[in-house]
């Protein structure tokens, strides 16, 4: 129990000394971004192979310069600004992805999602995130000192940023899922309510909620271990690995779904 708390506490003032080294937090928010780029672009590498879409052709070619530009940048604002427009092509390309003409796309929203796809994908993305906050708690890491997302609102920023390289690989591909193969119904969501969102109802969220377990314990290749693991056991790889090189001042490797 000593041996814990001596580790936690460790970790929290390399954290804290962390937080005010500029340069780490850049170099990491980099990182993070670039995975979630990464892993965004295999995506839609994967669903397009046989479809060959050019809009979904040119939305990759976008998300290439984008990385491109992501890895000269010299500030966390620029870098944000160039998430957001890679945020853009990708759910873009996503919506001409799917084969179900029950569902419409055009574009992600959210407080409130307006549509069926966006209420899964929020949904997927409150569960991710919490999954991910679970396990950093965990690990003994402070949540409110994240790198890529930073406030003065007492959030767990951490968890929003080591959830990033995750959501597609996770929760899109479930939603993609759930939507392709007609698991998911437009009866499966309530009416808009008076704010215009569309959530849910009880018996799809369960259904959901058991698509999302499923999920998280498919087996994938983590470059940190010789077997393969679980989504949930990547996750934690890829914490641990936070810590160390918050420890060291090292480089944060992120996660990549492989090809």
């Amino acid at each position: 129990l000593w041996s814990a708390e001596q580790t936690r506490f460790t970790s929290e003032i390399a954290q804290f000394t962390q937080y005010k080294n500029a340069e780490f937090q850049l170099e990491v928010a980099r990182s993070i971004v670039q995975g979630k780029l990464l892993n965004s672009k295999q995506f839609l590498l994967r669903l397009n192979r046989k479809r060959k879409l050019d809009t979904v052709t040119t939305a990759i070619a976008g998300l290439n310069q984008d990385l491109n530009a992501i890895s000269k940048v010299d500030n966390l604002e620029s870098l944000r600004g160039y998430e957001g427009i890679a945020a853009s092509r990708y759910f873009s390309a996503f919506g001409q992805l799917m084969t179900n003409s029950e569902f419409q796309f055009e574009g992600r929203n959210r407080r409130p999602p307006t549509d069926p796809v966006n209420s899964m994908l929020s949904f997927g993305y409150t569960l991710l995130f919490n999954n991910v906050l679970s396990l950093i708690l965990t690990e003994g890491l402070h949540p409110y000192l994240g790198n890529l997302h930073r406030s003065d609102r007492a959030e767990p920023h951490l968890a929003f940023d080591l959830m990033e390289e995750f959501r597609s690989a996770i929760v899109d591909s479930l939603v993609m899922t759930l939507v392709n193969r007609r698991i998911m119904k437009p009866d499966d969501f309530q009416a808009p309510d008076s704010e215009g969102g569309v959530y849910l109802t009880n018996s799809a969220r369960r259904l959901f909620l058991k698509q999302f377990e499923t999920r998280m314990e498919t087996q994938v290749s983590h470059p940190s271990v010789q077997e393969r693991v679980s989504y949930r056991s990547a996750i934690q790889l890829q914490i641990r690995q936070y810590q160390r090189c918050v420890m060291d001042a090292g480089q944060y490797v992120p996660f990549l779904r492989a090809v």
